[in-house]
């Protein structure tokens, strides 16, 4: 039996990749689209709706989420609420929000998965980094995406640098008596290290860790050059959501 999937922001850049996908995937069914901005009625005949409300009794099996941050809670709470299991690359959750989603499958028993960062290779370098700020713990992040990304730092850098706080010891990074000639010019602050954002039309995603210690350096770096590296994860969460009964937020939380 095909897996029944919505997609919400179907009309934007990552949106539209993920109905491609859907739509090439013999185990996938679309069965319903979801942007404020469709002017349709409906794509290939797949309906289209404009308020999620419309969507209330909609036989479907998963949500797949690619809005933005100001609706991304609404439209997950609201898809748990309904009995979709959320796919969401949304970014801009709080960890108090994330929580309470969490909280919310469970009593649903319903899977779900908030990933900021779909990419294998993303899932990596997150790992990676982690890893090795054990033994190189100053470092700092740089993270560069296209110049209409609306959140910074990106929900990729923030995992990233929330895994790396799990694995550091705790250190405050500089000296004592640093001094910013101009306001933010250090990036912001993260347990004693820093995330700096770049964004420039050309790019697409992008992430360095610098990892520096006495006489040597390391750099992790990853690159998504096209959205379609994304949409590999976006496939195994919608495969893996239906089997399981708790929201997960991170896409290694779903790899062997």
């Amino acid at each position: 039996m095909k897996i029944k999937v919505i997609i919400a922001g179907f009309k934007g850049k990552m949106g539209s990749t993920a109905v491609d996908m859907v739509t090439q995937d013999q185990e996938l069914e679309l069965v319903g689209l979801l942007d404020p901005f469709a002017t349709e009625q409906d794509v290939n005949g797949v309906p289209v709706f404009t308020t999620k409300e419309d969507l209330i009794g909609l036989q479907a099996d998963v949500w797949v989420d690619f809005t933005m941050p100001k609706v991304a809670y609404d439209n997950t709470r609201f898809a748990l609420e309904q009995g979709f299991a959320p796919v969401v690359g949304t970014t801009g959750f709080t960890e108090e929000q994330i929580a309470e989603l969490i909280a919310l499958s469970a009593e649903k028993k319903l899977g779900g998965l908030i990933a900021p960062n779909f990419a294998i290779g993303a899932i990596l370098l997150m790992e990676f980094a982690a890893k090795a700020s054990k033994y190189f713990p100053d470092l700092e992040i740089i993270e560069l995406h296209h110049d209409k990304k609306k959140d910074a730092p990106s929900g990729t850098a923030i995992k990233t640098a929330e895994l790396i706080r799990e694995a550091r010891s705790y250190k405050t990074q500089g000296v004592a008596d640093e001094e910013e000639l101009i306001e933010g010019a250090r990036g912001a602050e993260f347990d004693g290290f820093r995330i700096h954002s770049v964004r420039l039309p050309g790019l697409v995603a992008h992430q360095e860790v610098i990892f520096g210690a006495q006489g040597e350096g390391l750099t992790l770096r990853h690159d998504s050059y096209d959205r379609s590296s994304f949409m590999s994860g976006v496939n195994l969460g919608i495969k893996e959501v239906v089997k399981r009964k708790e929201l997960v937020y991170g896409l290694e939380k779903l790899l062997s």
